[in-house]
């Protein structure tokens, strides 16, 4: 599983370097292959290709045509990318999703069980500020029993 946190950079030509603990847990279990995406520009999303393709196999379903199925292919396909990572382990972000996200200097890169989340440092943290976790969030997990 990937979970935790890790820092990384993101370099001069906008490729951030996969912690090592992550990339050993990804090219064992998936390989090199990635999707890098985003949902709302926010962040960025790196989903080994296989987990991403389990996703495109559930939007094939029936209706095709939903309109919020639509609107996630549409903003995953414009900041996405079919990418590897290099044998350092590096992975390189297109540039308008790099922009769009604030990928530039430190970044926090966490784990979300099969896929990797990174954030710029002051937006996450601006966000745990803004939406912080309630007793109304642990009400709901409690009903999958979390």
């Amino acid at each position: 599983m990937l979970r935790g946190n890790l820092p990384a950079k993101i370099d001069d030509k906008g490729r951030i370097k996969i912690p090592a603990d992550f990339r050993k847990f990804v090219e064992e279990k998936y390989g090199a292959e990635l999707y890098v995406t985003s949902l709302t520009g926010n962040n960025v999303l790196v989903y080994p290709l296989s987990e991403w393709e389990e996703i495109e196999a559930k939007l094939l379903a029936p209706p095709k045509m939903k309109p919020e199925k639509v609107k996630f292919l549409r903003n995953a396909n414009y900041y996405g990318q079919v990418t590897q990572m290099d044998k350092q382990g590096r992975v390189l972000i297109q540039p308008h999703l790099r922009e769009r996200a604030g990928m530039n200097g430190e970044v926090a890169i966490m784990g979300n069980l099969n896929y990797l989340e990174v954030w710029n440092n002051e937006r996450f943290a601006k966000l745990l500020q803004t939406d912080p976790y309630t007793d109304k969030d642990a009400e709901i997990l409690s009903e999958f029993g979390i």
